[in-house]
């Protein structure tokens, strides 16, 4: 597997879905009891938009960088949040051009109840991924394919948990089955893990008959968070990004239909994209995130 995060640190997508990280992390802090997280496709933890591994920062130019520029406009406070995120991060290391990927960010915000592991399967990456993260005591890294260590870490000890699994998608149509595979193993362990499961929107060919079957298959409420920049079934390359959200927190829909919206409008700078959230199954809003 070739596929490496930083070569699209900081593009629509790893905003997107980042922000939305965010907004579940804040959400399951609501209640004191601690909470476990686990990241099943780590990366490096943070990247450097400067540096020829990121392309120059290339792709975050219509991302984390336009995000920035309109950061004293921002309305929605999951927005304002993951741009402050940001800053903290450029602040801490003295540099300009740090961009979070999702351990760093997920790892910041744990609390001293809560606990996480990051699994990262590339060598470099997760001696990188030790790196980003070292001092973080309630984080933890594995060296390890995410979806093989879903059996020996659920359920967890906590009881409740949330789950980010980010594949590369370097062989879509059978990373999309695998990613399917993992989320049932999942709910099957941890019946209540809210589980945010990301998707490139790029064809649409694949995609639909994927989400029937997911909505068919899942057996908990679920709720998709999609945004995209360019026609959904253009040929550009990711014309899009997809969230599969399963046990989604209370409102936790609604206000993703509120910042999606905005984020569309700041990056969207064409007018050819768009953004939606729809219900795939399950009452969303009675959801409860455990004890």
């Amino acid at each position: 597997m070739k596929y490496r995060h930083g070569l699209h640190a900081g593009n629509f997508a790893d905003v997107h879905k980042h922000v939305a990280l965010g907004a579940l992390l804040q959400a399951m802090q609501r209640k004191d009891k601690g909470f476990f997280y686990l990241d099943t496709h780590a990366g490096a933890g943070r990247y450097d938009l400067a540096s020829p591994d990121t392309h120059h920062g290339a792709e975050a130019r219509h991302g984390l960088t336009a995000l920035l520029a309109a950061a004293a406009q921002l309305q929605r406070e999951e927005l304002q949040a993951y741009c402050q995120a940001v800053e903290a991060l450029r602040g801490s290391l003295g540099s300009p051009d740090a961009c979070p990927g999702s351990p760093w960010l997920a790892g910041h915000l744990l609390r001293l109840q809560d606990r996480g592991v990051c699994c990262e399967l590339l060598p470099a990456e997760c001696r990188a991924l030790e790196r980003a993260l070292g001092g973080l005591r309630r984080m933890r890294v594995e060296c390890a394919d995410g979806y093989e260590r879903l059996r020996a870490l659920l359920p967890p000890q906590e009881r409740r948990c949330l789950i980010l699994i980010d594949p590369p998608y370097e062989s879509p149509a059978a990373e999309l089955d695998r990613a399917l595979q993992g989320l049932e193993l999942v709910l099957e362990r941890a019946a209540n893990a809210v589980v945010a499961l990301w998707y490139p929107i790029k064809d649409e060919r694949a995609l639909v008959p994927w989400l029937a079957r997911a909505e068919r298959q899942l057996q908990a409420p679920a709720v998709t968070l999609e945004l995209w920049l360019y026609p959904r079934d253009s040929r550009v390359g990711l014309n899009g990004s997809g969230l599969l959200v399963v046990n989604p927190p209370y409102q936790f829909a609604s206000r993703a239909t509120l910042w999606q919206d905005e984020l569309q409008q700041v990056l969207d700078k064409t007018h050819r994209g768009g953004s939606a959230t729809r219900a795939l199954a399950g009452e969303l809003e009675a959801h409860d995130t455990g004890p």
